[in-house]
């Protein structure tokens, strides 16, 4: 291992770090409530898709690190997963709010893990079928 990999991984993982910040609050902004409030008061149901959706977005951001030889299009692919992810979750919502009569949001907010872990698992979801792509 020579200097260059090693100022190579630094920098590529600050970039991650970064990306996956703005990401998770980009994110968050999606949502009725405010995450870091009901993390606060200790919403384990917010907790709980809060994490699903950070490894998720790892999960993602690694997947695309490993196959990509450049940074900038390891970064733009998962923007590009960030956004099929919002779009995918959005449609789901919107069919189990019409179907089901049940509004994930409000559930997590209301702190029902059951609500948090489904809204979580539906990124999980999209990014095992996303990856694949990759």
């Amino acid at each position: 291992m020579d200097l260059h990999i090693l100022v190579s991984m630094v920098v590529w993982t600050v970039c991650s770090v970064i990306l996956l910040f703005v990401l998770m609050y980009v994110d968050s902004l999606f949502t009725r409530y405010n995450d870091i409030a009901e993390l606060k008061a200790g919403n384990m149901a917010v907790t709980t898709r809060l994490v699903l959706k950070l490894l998720t977005q790892a999960y993602i951001l690694s997947t695309s690190i490993a196959t990509s030889n450049r940074l900038g299009e390891a970064l733009l692919v998962s923007v590009v997963s960030f956004v099929l992810l919002l779009l995918l979750e959005r449609t789901v919502r919107l069919l189990f709010a019409v179907w089901g009569k049940l509004d994930l949001d409000h559930g997590t907010q209301q702190g029902k893990i059951g609500y948090g872990l489904l809204s979580g698992s539906l990124h999980i979801v999209g990014a095992l079928i996303i990856s694949a792509f990759l």
